[in-house]
Formats: structure tokens, sequence, C-alpha cells
């Protein structure tokens, strides 16, 4: 060879563990393609993200104790007939049963019951009575702000509180499921979840009268199933309510406007 060549570098042979290479990358490639939307989609749907919310509250207060004692949904949420926001209640509407026994000052309040008026877990309830501002409650059902909803519409129309609620008596109890104070999310709220019921009402229809009652169901007649008995029922309220044709029920407008 002559001098003035450049000396050649031997040949760069890859190991025989390299060939295994390829393989695993295609697989890795294709099964991600398949894992990683099944991961995003169900990892970010409503039922992973919104279903069991249950955030803690300045007050811990019990559904089940309260409508146990004969108060019922539209005593505290007195707006749920007539508007679209059920109404979180005022400070006032609870300063009627559990008022403090003295204000900021001292003096003695008369003109409210004082029901566990020295109860610690009430501290943030008077505070916001003497102070003026209100209590700051964490909303539990936030639905997003482009899509309309109208709890009026829905209540004078038959459809429960259970429907979207759950058994929302039971909450807060020390001897039911949820034993922690407070109000769990148990649907999910997404569009899909609605489109369910717009579609097909009558699953969920009851007599206006019966709305708040968690433990109403369809009244049965001879040889029918509890399903059967309520699509029977639903479909005559259905007519009844005059309950918009499914084709206006699944409509974009109707519920984004």
């Amino acid at each position: 060879m002559p001098s003035h060549l450049p000396h050649s570098s031997p040949r760069f042979i890859f190991p025989k563990w390299a060939n295994y290479l390829l393989p695993i990358i295609l697989v890795s490639l294709v099964g991600g393609a398949i894992v990683t939307p099944a991961v995003v989609m169900f990892g970010l749907s409503a039922e992973t993200l919104a279903t069991g919310y249950q955030p803690d509250q300045p007050v811990p207060y019990s559904h089940e104790k309260h409508l146990r004692m004969g108060l019922d949904c539209a005593t505290c949420h007195n707006t749920v007939y007539q508007s679209n926001f059920a109404s979180i209640p005022t400070t006032e509407v609870c300063i009627r049963c559990h008022g403090p026994k003295k204000d900021a000052e001292g003096n003695e309040v008369k003109g409210t019951e004082q029901v566990h008026s020295n109860s610690p877990l009430l501290a943030p309830l008077h505070a916001a009575w003497n102070t003026g501002k209100p209590v700051k409650w964490v909303k539990v059902h936030d639905l997003p702000d482009y899509a309309y909803f109208s709890h009026a519409s829905h209540t004078n129309r038959g459809v429960g509180c259970y429907s979207c609620h759950d058994r929302i008596d039971k909450m807060g109890g020390t001897g039911t499921e949820d034993a922690v104070p407070g109000v769990k999310q148990m649907k999910n709220l997404s569009m899909g979840w609605c489109l369910e019921c717009h579609r097909a009402p009558e699953k969920n229809l009851r007599p206006v009268n019966q709305i708040t009652n968690m433990e109403w169901a369809a009244p049965m007649n001879a040889g029918e199933t509890p399903e059967q008995a309520q699509l029977r029922l639903g479909l005559q309220l259905k007519e009844q309510y005059h309950i918009r044709s499914k084709e206006y029920m699944q409509s974009c407008s109707t519920c984004h406007r």
C-alpha cells in the first residue's frame, strides 16, 4: 500500500443483540399508538375525573341528618323550581336554625333557633354571620360554562333530584356508606350521559310531586318488573308533560346556546 494513503479504520460491526432492536422498536411504536390513546381517553374521561369528587367544605354539612329531620330539598335550595340555578343557601337560611347565642360584640342574639350553637364546626357559619361575608362553599356539581342547564326545566317536567344527584339523602350520615360529611358527585355529568336521558327521558320521569322523594319508584302492575313499570309510567308522563321530540332533545342548540 502506498505510504501517502491514509490508514483506514477497521469496519464497525454491530453486535448480534442489536438485531432485536428493530422488532422491539416496531412493537413499541404500534403498541404505543394503541395504548396511549386508550390511557388518555379513559384517564381524562368524565367518569374518571368527575365521578366520586367530594371536596372538603368549610362546614361539614350532612344532607342525611337534615332530610331525616323532615327538611325538603327545596327548603334550602329554594329556587330549584323557578331558576336555572338551584341556589346555595345563604348564611341567613342556616342561621335560622343555627344562630349563635351571642354576636361579635357579645350581645345575646334573639329571634333564631340555636341548634348546636356551641359546636366548633359551626364557627365558619357564625363568622360569616358576624362579618357579613358568605360562607365559601365549594361547588361539587359544576357544569362547563358552554353547557346550558336549567334546574327548573327539569324539576317541572318530572326529572327528580335522584336522577342527577343519586341518594343525596344518605350523604353525610354516620351510618351510611358515605360516612364523610358532605356531598359526593355520583354521576359523571358528561354530554354523553345527558344525551342518554334526552334520547329516552321516560326512563327517568316521575310525578312532579315526587321530585324530591329519593325513595320513590313507579308503582308496578301485576307481572311487571320495576323497569317495565317505569317505562309505562314514564311514557304517560312524557306525553302529559309535553316533553319535546327526540330530535329537539338531542339537538346541539338545546344545550349549547
